[in-house]
C-alpha cells in the first residue's frame, strides 16, 4: 500500500487499465479454450502462461493511444474533457479486444486458426456480411451476452478503480514538468518494449507462439486482436531463399510437371466439377463405414475412382477454387483470391481447355459477388458466371446465402444444356454452409439432427441426387466426366476431425457414366491441387505443364500439402511433417498415429531431411513465382 501511495495517480491508473485489459483477455482465452476444447487434445498449463505474455504484448500495442494521453507531460488531468477522452479511449479499446476474441470462439471451429486481417477481405467479398449479420446474432446470442457482460465488467472496474490525477493549468508548478517528463521518458520505452514482445531483433509475431508450445496449440497462446494487428501491415510473402541456385532449387521441386497418362478419355469429353460445400469426411458414410447422411454420394462413389486419402489445400471456400481449377494451394496467410497476387497471370484448366474449343460456365447459387467467385471465375477464364441474379427467383432462396440447392442444382443441369459442347463447367453448392438452413418440408424426411449441420449435409446429398436425375435426361450426360469433391471440411464434431489431420480430410472422386474412368478405391495420397494436372493428363496430349500438384497417373510421390497459422503441413507416403520458423518441427506416422501424439522426428533423420528439403523448395518456388508473376510454363 505504501509503494502504491508513492506512485502518481495517473501512473497507477494506467497500470490498473493494463490490469483490467489483461483480466478480460484472460477470461476470453479461457472461454475460447472451453468452447473448443476438443481441438486441443494435448494442451499444457504453460500454454496459458505463454498466453498471458502475448496478452501483455497485445495491450502494449492497443493501449498506445492511452499511453500517449496519460503520459504526455501536459497539466490537463483535472479537466472534464481529459477524463472523457481517457474513458472513451479505454472503453473503445477493450470493446475492440473483446469483440475480436469472442468472435473467434465460434469462427475458430470453421477455420481452425486465430483470425487474421484477411478476415476483413473475406467478409468484404460481396455482400456476405450484410446477409449474415442477423443470422449470426440469432445463432451466437450467447457470445453476445458474454460480450455485454465482459464489457460491463471492464467499465465497472474502470469507474471504481481508475484514478486520473488532479493536475490542471491553474495549479501547475515547475516541478510538474520535470517529474512528468521523467515518467514519460522512462515508461514510454518500457511500454513500447512490451508491445514489441521484448528486445529481440524482430518484434514478436504470430509465428513466435511456436516457441512456447506445439503447433497444434498456438491458438491457445495467441489472441485474435494480436493476430489481426500483426497481419494488417503484411505486404505479401517473402522469398525465403533456402536455395541459392535455381538448379539446386529445381532439383528438389519444380512446377514443370510431366504428363504421361495411361488413361486417356475420348477427345472433347465434357467436364463437370461439382464442389460440395463442407462435405468433409466426417459426414461421409463411405469414409466412416456407416450409414450416414450422404447415401446418394456414397452410392455414386461405388461407381467412381474414389480417393479416401484426399486432402483440401485450405480451410475456406475462397481457398478451394484456385486450388481446384488453377492448382494453386493456399500457402500464405491471405487467400490467393484476395491477396495482392490475385490478379497474377495464371494458366488454369479453363484457359487450357478453351484453347481446345471448350466453352465454360461457373454456377454458384449464392448472391453474385460472394467470395469474389465471380471475379476469379473471369480471371480463371470462365465464359460466364451464373449465380443468384441469373436464377432470378427469390422464392427459392434461403434466409442468408442464396438459392437453395434443391432448386439451383437441377436448374444448373438444365442450364448446362444451353452451352456448347465440349464444355468445362463448375457447380459450387451452398446449402450445407452455416447457418445450415433446411426447408421445413424436409425436416421430417431427413435423418434427425445429430449436430447443427447434419441435416443440411443430408439435404445437400438429396440436392446432389436431384442434379444427377436431371442431368441424366440430357444428351451431354454420357459424354461427361464428373469430378466430385468438397471445398473444405466443416467444424469438426469429434476430436479427430477437430485435429490438424482430420480437419483437412475430404472426398475426391472421378465419375464417368460409361465407366471410362475405371471405378475403384485408390489408397493414393492426393490433394485439390492434383485435380488440374490430372484432368490435363486425361483430356489433352500435352507432355508437360505448370502445376504445384501432379497428375494421379504421373505421380512420382504420394504427397499433399496445406498451411495453417504459420505452419506448413507436408504429407508424404505415411508421414506428416510440420514446418515452422524455417525448420521441421515434428514428424508423425499419420497412418498409425492418427491423433499425432508421437513425434518421430529424432528417429528418422534421413526422412526428415528429405521431406524438409522438398518442402523448402516448394515454399521457395511458390513464393518466387507469386512475387515475380511467373505462374506459367517457362
Amino acid at each position: 500500500m505504501g509503494v502504491a501511495k508513492k506512485i502518481p495517480q495517473h501512473i497507477l491508473g494506467l497500470f490498473q487499465c493494463f490490469g483490467i485489459g489483461l483480466l478480460l483477455l484472460s477470461l476470453t482465452r479461457l472461454l475460447f479454450f472451453f468452447f473448443n476444447i476438443n481441438a486441443f487434445s494435448n494442451w499444457q498449463f504453460t500454454d496459458f502462461l505463454a498466453g498471458v505474455w502475448f496478452d501483455c504484448i497485445t495491450l502494449g500495442i492497443y493501449f498506445i493511444p492511452l499511453y500517449g494521453l496519460t503520459l504526455l507531460p501536459i497539466p490537463w488531468r483535472g479537466y472534464k474533457l481529459y477524463k472523457v477522452l481517457h474513458a472513451s479511449l479505454f472503453v473503445l479499446t477493450i470493446t475492440v479486444l473483446l469483440f475480436f476474441n469472442l468472435m473467434d470462439i465460434e469462427y475458430f471451429a470453421f477455420t481452425s486458426k486465430r483470425s487474421t486481417s484477411d478476415l476483413f477481405d473475406v467478409l468484404g467479398a460481396g455482400n456476405d456480411i450484410n446477409q449474415l449479420l442477423t443470422t449470426f446474432i440469432k445463432d451466437f446470442w450467447l457470445l453476445i451476452l458474454f460480450f455485454i457482460g465482459f464489457l460491463f465488467l471492464g467499465i465497472r472496474l474502470y469507474l471504481k478503480k481508475i484514478a486520473l490525477g488532479e493536475s490542471t493549468f491553474t495549479n501547475i508548478k515547475p516541478r510538474f514538468f520535470i517529474t512528468n517528463t521523467l515518467y514519460f521518458l522512462v515508461l514510454t520505452p518500457l511500454l513500447l518494449i512490451v508491445g514489441r514482445g521484448g528486445l529481440g531483433y524482430r518484434p514478436a509475431g504470430v509465428l513466435t507462439a511456436t516457441r512456447f508450445t506445439v503447433v497444434e496449440n498456438t491458438a491457445i497462446v495467441l489472441n485474435t486482436p494480436f493476430t489481426i494487428i500483426k497481419s494488417l501491415s503484411k505486404e505479401g510473402i517473402k522469398n525465403p531463399n533456402y536455395f541459392k541456385s535455381q538448379e539446386e532449387l529445381y532439383a528438389y521441386f519444380t512446377t514443370t510437371k510431366k504428363l504421361n497418362s495411361t488413361t486417356k478419355l475420348p477427345e472433347n469429353t465434357n467436364v463437370m466439377v461439382i464442389i460440395l460445400e463442407s462435405f468433409g469426411n466426417e459426414w461421409l458414410g463411405k469414409k466412416e463405414n456407416k450409414v450416414g447422411y450422404t447415401p446418394f454420394l456414397d452410392s455414386l462413389l461405388d461407381h467412381s475412382l474414389y480417393f479416401p486419402n484426399a486432402f483440401a489445400n485450405g480451410k475456406k471456400s475462397i481457398e478451394a477454387v484456385p486450388a481446384i481449377f488453377g492448382g494453386i494451394p493456399s500457402l500464405m496467410d491471405n487467400p490467393y483470391i484476395t491477396s495482392q497476387y490475385g490478379t497474377n497471370k495464371i494458366e488454369t484448366l479453363i484457359t487450357q481447355l478453351k484453347k481446345r474449343g471448350y466453352s465454360s460456365a461457373f454456377y454458384h447459387g449464392a448472391t453474385n459477388g460472394s467470395m469474389k467467385f465471380n471475379e476469379f471465375s473471369e480471371l480463371a477464364g470462365f465464359d460466364q458466371y451464373v449465380g443468384r441474379t441469373e436464377y432470378n427467383n427469390e422464392n427459392h432462396a434461403d434466409a442468408t446465402w442464396g438459392i437453395l440447392d434443391e432448386y439451383f442444382n437441377p436448374w444448373t443441369a438444365k442450364q448446362v444444356s444451353t452451352i456448347s459442347e465440349p464444355f468445362i463447367a463448375g457447380l459450387f453448392t451452398l446449402s450445407s454452409h452455416h447457418p445450415y438452413f433446411v426447408p421445413k418440408e424436409w425436416k421430417n424426411k431427413l435423418p434427425k439432427e445429430a449436430e447443427p449441420m447434419s441435416q443440411s449435409i443430408a439435404y445437400g446429398d438429396v440436392s446432389l441426387k436431384l442434379f444427377f436425375e436431371e442431368a441424366k435426361k440430357h444428351e451431354w450426360f454420357n459424354r461427361t466426366l464428373f469430378v466430385l469433391l468438397a471445398d473444405h471440411t466443416p467444424a469438426g464434431t469429434s476430436i479427430f476431425y477437430q485435429h490438424r489431420l482430420g480437419m483437412y480430410g475430404i472426398p475426391i472422386a472421378f465419375y464417368h457414366p460409361k465407366s471410362l474412368i475405371e471405378p475403384s478405391i485408390s489408397s493414393q495420397l492426393i490433394d485439390q491441387a492434383d485435380i488440374y494436372p490430372t484432368l490435363m493428363d486425361w483430356l489433352t496430349n500435352e507432355t508437360e505443364m505448370y502445376a504445384f500438384g501432379q497428375s494421379v497417373d504421373a505421380k512420382e510421390e504420394n504427397t499433399a500439402i496445406y498451411y495453417l497459422e504459420g505452419t506448413y503441413y507436408y504429407l508424404k507416403h505415411d508421414y506428416l511433417m510440420t514446418f515452422a520458423q524455417n525448420e521441421a518441427q515434428n514428424l508423425y506416422n499419420y497412418k498409425t498415429d492418427t491423433m499425432l501424439y508421437y513425434d518421430s522426428i529424432s528417429f528418422f533423420p534421413k526422412l526428415k531431411n528429405e521431406m524438409e528439403l522438398e518442402l523448402k523448395a516448394m515454399i521457395q518456388v511458390y513464393s518466387q513465382d507469386l512475387i515475380s508473376n511467373q505462374m506459367t510454363l517457362k
